[in-house]
Protein backbone atom coordinates (compact mmCIF):
# COMPACT_ATOMS: atom_id res chain seq x y z
CA UNK A 1 0.00 0.00 0.00
CA UNK A 2 1.56 3.60 -1.14
CA UNK A 3 2.35 5.69 2.03
CA UNK A 4 0.04 8.44 2.88
CA UNK A 5 1.45 11.84 2.34
CA UNK A 6 1.48 14.67 4.95
CA UNK A 7 1.27 18.43 4.62
CA UNK A 8 2.75 19.97 8.16
CA UNK A 9 1.16 23.70 7.72
CA UNK A 10 2.65 26.31 9.89
CA UNK A 11 2.16 29.88 10.42
CA UNK A 12 2.37 32.45 12.97
CA UNK A 13 -1.55 33.91 14.38
CA UNK A 14 -3.07 35.89 12.09
CA UNK A 15 -1.02 34.62 9.05
CA UNK A 16 -4.30 32.74 7.38
CA UNK A 17 -4.15 29.21 8.10
CA UNK A 18 -7.50 28.85 9.69
CA UNK A 19 -8.49 30.21 6.18
CA UNK A 20 -6.71 27.52 4.46
CA UNK A 21 -8.06 24.64 6.64
CA UNK A 22 -11.46 26.05 6.44
CA UNK A 23 -11.44 25.42 2.72
CA UNK A 24 -9.61 22.34 3.06
CA UNK A 25 -12.73 20.90 5.11
CA UNK A 26 -15.27 22.58 3.85
CA UNK A 27 -14.55 22.94 0.19
CA UNK A 28 -15.70 20.63 -2.57
CA UNK A 29 -12.37 19.22 -3.63
CA UNK A 30 -13.50 16.08 -4.51
CA UNK A 31 -10.34 14.85 -2.14
CA UNK A 32 -10.38 12.61 1.43
CA UNK A 33 -8.35 15.06 3.85
CA UNK A 34 -7.82 14.04 7.30
CA UNK A 35 -6.82 17.48 8.81
CA UNK A 36 -5.04 17.37 12.71
CA UNK A 37 -4.56 19.95 14.58
CA UNK A 38 -2.13 19.68 17.57
CA UNK A 39 -3.92 22.25 19.66
CA UNK A 40 -7.13 23.56 20.75
CA UNK A 41 -6.75 27.72 20.74
CA UNK A 42 -8.93 30.51 19.59
CA UNK A 43 -7.75 30.59 16.35
CA UNK A 44 -9.38 26.63 16.02
CA UNK A 45 -11.52 26.31 13.16
CA UNK A 46 -15.22 25.59 14.08
CA UNK A 47 -14.17 25.56 18.31
CA UNK A 48 -17.70 25.11 18.94
CA UNK A 49 -18.12 21.79 17.09
CA UNK A 50 -15.17 20.62 18.01
CA UNK A 51 -14.97 21.23 22.21
CA UNK A 52 -14.67 18.11 23.71
CA UNK A 53 -13.57 16.62 26.70
CA UNK A 54 -12.15 13.75 25.13
CA UNK A 55 -8.30 13.63 24.48
CA UNK A 56 -8.75 13.34 20.86
CA UNK A 57 -11.97 13.80 18.48
CA UNK A 58 -12.38 12.32 15.08
CA UNK A 59 -15.07 14.57 12.91
CA UNK A 60 -16.54 13.54 9.85
CA UNK A 61 -17.02 16.57 7.49
CA UNK A 62 -19.81 16.91 5.19
CA UNK A 63 -17.56 17.04 2.23
CA UNK A 64 -15.98 13.40 2.99
CA UNK A 65 -12.82 15.10 4.78
CA UNK A 66 -11.89 14.18 8.75
CA UNK A 67 -10.86 16.71 11.20
CA UNK A 68 -9.08 15.36 14.05
CA UNK A 69 -8.24 17.48 17.19
CA UNK A 70 -5.40 16.52 19.33
CA UNK A 71 -4.51 17.39 22.86
CA UNK A 72 -2.15 14.54 23.55
CA UNK A 73 0.95 13.24 21.46
CA UNK A 74 0.92 13.50 17.52
CA UNK A 75 2.56 10.21 17.38
CA UNK A 76 -0.45 8.83 18.78
CA UNK A 77 -3.01 10.79 16.98
CA UNK A 78 -0.87 9.71 13.59
CA UNK A 79 -1.18 5.57 14.79
CA UNK A 80 -4.82 6.05 15.64
CA UNK A 81 -5.84 7.36 12.02
CA UNK A 82 -4.34 4.69 10.66
CA UNK A 83 -5.64 1.99 13.05
CA UNK A 84 -9.53 3.07 11.83
CA UNK A 85 -8.36 3.67 8.19
CA UNK A 86 -7.44 0.22 8.38
CA UNK A 87 -10.53 -0.96 10.02
CA UNK A 88 -12.54 0.64 7.34
CA UNK A 89 -14.15 2.89 10.14
CA UNK A 90 -12.77 6.26 8.42
CA UNK A 91 -11.03 6.84 5.07
CA UNK A 92 -8.77 9.34 4.13
CA UNK A 93 -6.05 9.79 1.41
CA UNK A 94 -3.64 12.54 2.62
CA UNK A 95 -3.25 14.49 5.86
CA UNK A 96 -2.59 18.06 6.71
CA UNK A 97 -1.27 18.50 10.26
CA UNK A 98 -1.85 22.35 11.69
CA UNK A 99 0.69 23.36 14.31
CA UNK A 100 -0.04 26.03 17.06
CA UNK A 101 1.33 29.45 15.85
CA UNK A 102 4.16 29.02 18.12
CA UNK A 103 5.25 25.68 17.45
CA UNK A 104 8.79 24.67 15.65
CA UNK A 105 8.08 22.66 12.87
CA UNK A 106 11.07 20.04 13.64
CA UNK A 107 9.70 18.02 15.96
CA UNK A 108 6.57 17.15 13.88
CA UNK A 109 8.89 16.29 11.18
CA UNK A 110 10.77 14.46 12.94
CA UNK A 111 8.03 12.33 14.47
CA UNK A 112 7.70 10.89 10.76
CA UNK A 113 11.22 9.55 10.71
CA UNK A 114 11.91 8.79 14.45
CA UNK A 115 8.97 6.15 14.49
CA UNK A 116 8.99 2.95 12.28
CA UNK A 117 5.41 2.26 12.46
CA UNK A 118 4.65 5.80 11.40
CA UNK A 119 7.71 5.87 8.79
CA UNK A 120 6.03 2.44 7.41
CA UNK A 121 2.33 4.66 7.08
CA UNK A 122 3.40 8.28 6.48
CA UNK A 123 5.54 10.20 3.93
CA UNK A 124 6.06 13.70 4.35
CA UNK A 125 5.13 15.30 1.27
CA UNK A 126 6.04 18.99 2.77
CA UNK A 127 6.14 21.61 5.37
CA UNK A 128 4.12 24.88 3.92
CA UNK A 129 4.89 28.22 6.27
CA UNK A 130 2.24 31.11 6.17
CA UNK A 131 3.57 34.78 6.43
CA UNK A 132 1.62 38.03 7.26
CA UNK A 133 3.55 40.21 5.30
CA UNK A 134 1.65 43.11 7.46
CA UNK A 135 3.38 41.61 11.14
CA UNK A 136 6.08 39.50 9.28
CA UNK A 137 9.18 42.31 9.98
CA UNK A 138 8.22 42.47 13.92
CA UNK A 139 7.79 38.98 14.16
CA UNK A 140 10.87 37.83 12.70
CA UNK A 141 12.69 40.14 14.87
CA UNK A 142 11.59 39.81 17.85
CA UNK A 143 10.45 35.36 17.96
CA UNK A 144 12.83 32.53 16.80
CA UNK A 145 9.79 30.34 16.64
CA UNK A 146 8.82 32.64 13.22
CA UNK A 147 12.05 32.69 11.96
CA UNK A 148 12.34 28.43 12.26
CA UNK A 149 9.31 28.14 10.83
CA UNK A 150 10.64 30.35 7.80
CA UNK A 151 14.36 28.42 8.18
CA UNK A 152 11.88 24.79 7.91
CA UNK A 153 9.62 25.97 5.01
CA UNK A 154 9.73 24.08 1.14
CA UNK A 155 6.95 26.22 0.49
CA UNK A 156 6.24 29.77 1.74
CA UNK A 157 2.85 31.63 1.37
CA UNK A 158 2.79 35.42 2.07
CA UNK A 159 -0.39 36.88 2.73
CA UNK A 160 -1.72 40.40 3.78
CA UNK A 161 0.56 41.78 0.92
CA UNK A 162 -2.11 44.22 -0.13
CA UNK A 163 -1.67 45.94 3.39
CA UNK A 164 2.15 46.82 2.65
CA UNK A 165 3.96 48.84 0.17
CA UNK A 166 5.44 47.27 -2.75
CA UNK A 167 8.79 48.63 -1.34
CA UNK A 168 8.14 47.09 1.99
CA UNK A 169 7.19 43.52 0.63
CA UNK A 170 10.19 43.25 -2.21
CA UNK A 171 12.15 43.99 1.62
CA UNK A 172 10.32 41.30 2.90
CA UNK A 173 10.66 38.69 0.73
CA UNK A 174 14.60 39.88 0.31
CA UNK A 175 15.10 38.79 3.51
CA UNK A 176 13.00 35.79 3.75
CA UNK A 177 15.26 34.43 0.53
CA UNK A 178 18.58 34.85 2.76
CA UNK A 179 17.02 33.20 5.15
CA UNK A 180 15.74 29.89 3.08
CA UNK A 181 16.53 29.96 -0.49
CA UNK A 182 14.93 26.59 -1.22
CA UNK A 183 11.40 27.63 -0.53
CA UNK A 184 9.43 29.48 -3.54
CA UNK A 185 7.61 32.12 -1.92
CA UNK A 186 4.25 33.50 -3.34
CA UNK A 187 1.72 36.07 -2.34
CA UNK A 188 -1.55 35.14 -1.45
CA UNK A 189 -4.82 36.91 -0.14
CA UNK A 190 -5.73 35.76 3.32
CA UNK A 191 -4.79 31.91 2.72
CA UNK A 192 -6.80 31.19 0.01
CA UNK A 193 -4.66 29.11 -1.87
CA UNK A 194 -5.50 26.94 -5.12
CA UNK A 195 -5.33 23.34 -3.44
CA UNK A 196 -3.10 22.49 -5.89
CA UNK A 197 -0.53 24.66 -4.74
CA UNK A 198 -0.42 23.23 -1.37
CA UNK A 199 -0.50 19.70 -2.09
CA UNK A 200 1.94 16.84 -3.80
CA UNK A 201 4.97 19.54 -3.68
CA UNK A 202 7.27 16.87 -2.78
CA UNK A 203 9.26 18.89 -0.58
CA UNK A 204 11.35 16.01 1.28
CA UNK A 205 11.08 13.95 -1.50
CA UNK A 206 15.18 12.38 -2.58
CA UNK A 207 15.32 14.04 -5.88
CA UNK A 208 18.22 14.89 -8.00
CA UNK A 209 17.54 18.71 -8.19
CA UNK A 210 18.09 21.53 -5.45
CA UNK A 211 15.64 24.18 -6.08
CA UNK A 212 17.41 27.04 -4.82
CA UNK A 213 16.16 30.58 -6.05
CA UNK A 214 17.88 31.57 -8.85
CA UNK A 215 17.55 35.24 -8.62
CA UNK A 216 18.87 34.42 -5.26
CA UNK A 217 22.79 33.38 -6.59
CA UNK A 218 22.42 36.61 -8.37
CA UNK A 219 22.59 39.08 -6.04
CA UNK A 220 23.68 42.46 -7.56
CA UNK A 221 26.51 44.55 -6.52
CA UNK A 222 28.83 42.17 -5.18
CA UNK A 223 32.37 42.96 -5.51
CA UNK A 224 34.24 39.89 -4.14
CA UNK A 225 33.25 37.24 -6.32
CA UNK A 226 36.88 36.06 -5.84
CA UNK A 227 35.96 35.07 -2.17
CA UNK A 228 33.19 32.56 -3.93
CA UNK A 229 36.21 30.62 -6.49
CA UNK A 230 38.65 30.12 -3.22
CA UNK A 231 35.60 28.58 -1.19
CA UNK A 232 33.01 27.06 -3.54
CA UNK A 233 34.85 27.08 -7.36
CA UNK A 234 31.95 29.47 -8.31
CA UNK A 235 31.17 33.01 -8.76
CA UNK A 236 27.52 33.62 -7.24
CA UNK A 237 26.66 32.90 -3.54
CA UNK A 238 24.30 34.94 -1.37
CA UNK A 239 24.40 36.90 1.83
CA UNK A 240 26.60 34.86 4.23
CA UNK A 241 29.30 36.66 2.60
CA UNK A 242 27.97 39.67 4.29
CA UNK A 243 28.80 38.15 7.47
CA UNK A 244 32.06 36.59 6.55
CA UNK A 245 33.74 38.70 4.41
CA UNK A 246 32.86 42.40 5.03
CA UNK A 247 34.41 42.70 7.99
CA UNK A 248 32.11 42.98 10.69
CA UNK A 249 29.95 40.98 13.00
CA UNK A 250 26.54 41.38 13.65
CA UNK A 251 24.00 44.30 12.25
CA UNK A 252 26.90 47.00 11.16
CA UNK A 253 24.04 47.90 8.16
CA UNK A 254 26.21 50.96 7.54
CA UNK A 255 29.20 48.72 6.65
CA UNK A 256 26.98 46.10 4.18
CA UNK A 257 27.25 49.61 2.40
CA UNK A 258 30.99 50.50 2.57
CA UNK A 259 32.22 46.97 2.58
CA UNK A 260 30.05 45.34 0.14
CA UNK A 261 28.38 47.73 -1.99
CA UNK A 262 25.23 45.70 -1.48
CA UNK A 263 21.51 46.96 -3.01
CA UNK A 264 19.73 45.98 -0.74
CA UNK A 265 20.58 47.80 3.03
CA UNK A 266 20.02 44.07 4.40
CA UNK A 267 18.93 45.64 8.35
CA UNK A 268 18.54 42.14 9.61
CA UNK A 269 20.87 39.77 11.26
CA UNK A 270 18.78 37.23 11.56
CA UNK A 271 20.20 33.84 13.17
CA UNK A 272 18.49 31.74 10.84
CA UNK A 273 20.94 31.78 7.97
CA UNK A 274 21.30 29.90 4.95
CA UNK A 275 24.51 29.10 2.14
CA UNK A 276 24.96 27.56 -0.25
CA UNK A 277 28.43 25.38 -1.09
CA UNK A 278 29.57 24.07 -4.32
CA UNK A 279 32.52 21.95 -5.97
CA UNK A 280 33.33 20.65 -9.07
CA UNK A 281 35.14 18.24 -7.24
CA UNK A 282 34.15 14.71 -6.55
CA UNK A 283 34.06 14.01 -2.40
CA UNK A 284 35.60 11.04 -0.45
CA UNK A 285 32.37 9.01 0.80
CA UNK A 286 34.11 7.74 3.64
CA UNK A 287 35.71 11.55 4.52
CA UNK A 288 31.90 13.09 4.07
CA UNK A 289 30.11 10.73 5.60
CA UNK A 290 32.12 10.95 8.99
CA UNK A 291 32.36 15.08 8.85
CA UNK A 292 28.75 15.16 8.13
CA UNK A 293 28.10 12.48 10.64
CA UNK A 294 30.17 14.84 12.83
CA UNK A 295 28.74 18.00 12.59
CA UNK A 296 24.89 17.20 12.37
CA UNK A 297 26.19 15.16 16.17
CA UNK A 298 27.65 18.45 17.19
CA UNK A 299 24.90 20.83 15.41
CA UNK A 300 22.21 19.01 14.88
CA UNK A 301 19.48 21.15 16.74
CA UNK A 302 20.38 24.34 15.10
CA UNK A 303 20.45 22.68 11.69
CA UNK A 304 16.94 23.61 10.73
CA UNK A 305 17.14 21.89 6.97
CA UNK A 306 19.81 20.65 4.72
CA UNK A 307 19.97 19.28 1.27
CA UNK A 308 22.55 18.53 -1.33
CA UNK A 309 23.26 16.86 -4.63
CA UNK A 310 26.95 15.04 -5.00
CA UNK A 311 29.28 13.69 -7.02
CA UNK A 312 31.05 11.24 -4.99
CA UNK A 313 33.83 9.18 -6.30
CA UNK A 314 33.15 5.65 -7.19
CA UNK A 315 29.78 5.89 -8.52
CA UNK A 316 28.80 7.36 -11.77
CA UNK A 317 25.39 7.90 -10.24
CA UNK A 318 23.88 11.26 -8.27
CA UNK A 319 23.79 10.99 -4.43
CA UNK A 320 21.21 12.90 -2.85
CA UNK A 321 21.04 13.61 0.51
CA UNK A 322 18.59 15.92 3.07
CA UNK A 323 18.49 15.98 6.52
CA UNK A 324 15.73 18.20 9.31
CA UNK A 325 17.86 18.14 12.65
CA UNK A 326 20.22 15.38 13.63
CA UNK A 327 18.29 12.83 11.32
CA UNK A 328 20.03 13.00 7.76
CA UNK A 329 18.60 10.68 4.61
CA UNK A 330 20.76 9.90 1.75
CA UNK A 331 20.43 7.93 -1.52
CA UNK A 332 21.79 7.02 -5.14
CA UNK A 333 20.15 9.38 -7.98
CA UNK A 334 19.89 9.03 -11.87
CA UNK A 335 23.33 9.02 -13.42
CA UNK A 336 25.07 11.92 -14.46
CA UNK A 337 24.64 12.90 -18.12
CA UNK A 338 27.99 12.37 -20.31
CA UNK A 339 27.67 16.14 -21.29
CA UNK A 340 26.84 17.30 -17.17
CA UNK A 341 28.96 19.28 -15.49
CA UNK A 342 29.78 17.18 -12.31
CA UNK A 343 29.67 20.11 -9.32
CA UNK A 344 28.20 18.97 -5.92
CA UNK A 345 25.82 21.57 -4.65
CA UNK A 346 24.41 21.89 -1.04
CA UNK A 347 21.98 24.25 1.11
CA UNK A 348 22.18 24.53 4.69
CA UNK A 349 19.38 26.20 6.72
CA UNK A 350 19.93 26.94 10.29
CA UNK A 351 20.69 29.59 13.01
CA UNK A 352 23.79 30.40 13.76
CA UNK A 353 25.43 27.71 11.90
CA UNK A 354 29.13 28.03 11.56
CA UNK A 355 29.80 28.85 8.02
CA UNK A 356 33.53 28.91 8.29
CA UNK A 357 34.29 25.42 10.01
CA UNK A 358 31.35 23.77 7.16
CA UNK A 359 33.06 24.96 4.48
CA UNK A 360 36.70 24.12 5.50
CA UNK A 361 35.57 20.47 6.55
CA UNK A 362 33.55 19.68 3.49
CA UNK A 363 36.60 21.81 1.51
CA UNK A 364 38.96 18.92 3.05
CA UNK A 365 36.45 15.98 2.37
CA UNK A 366 36.80 16.86 -1.84
CA UNK A 367 38.69 14.04 -3.96
CA UNK A 368 41.89 16.28 -5.20
CA UNK A 369 42.44 15.16 -8.34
Amino acid sequence: MSLIPVTILTGFLGSGKTTLLKRVLHESHGMKIAVIENEFGEENIDTDILKTESKEQILQMSNGCICCTIREDLREALQLLAAKRRKGLVDFERIVIETTGLADPGPVAQTFFMDEEIAETYLIDSIITLVDAKHAGQQLDTRQEARRQVGFADQIFLSKTDLVSEADKDALVHRLKHMNPRAPIRAVHFGDVPLKDVFDLRGFNLNATLNIDPDFLKEEGHDHEHVHDEHCGHDHDHGHVHDENCGHDHGHDHEHGEHCNHPHHHHHDDDVKSFVYRVDKAFDPAKLEDFLGAIVNIYGPRMLRYKGVLAMKGTDRKVIFQGVHQLMGSDLGPEWAADERRQSKMVFIGIDLPQDILRQGLDQCVVEA
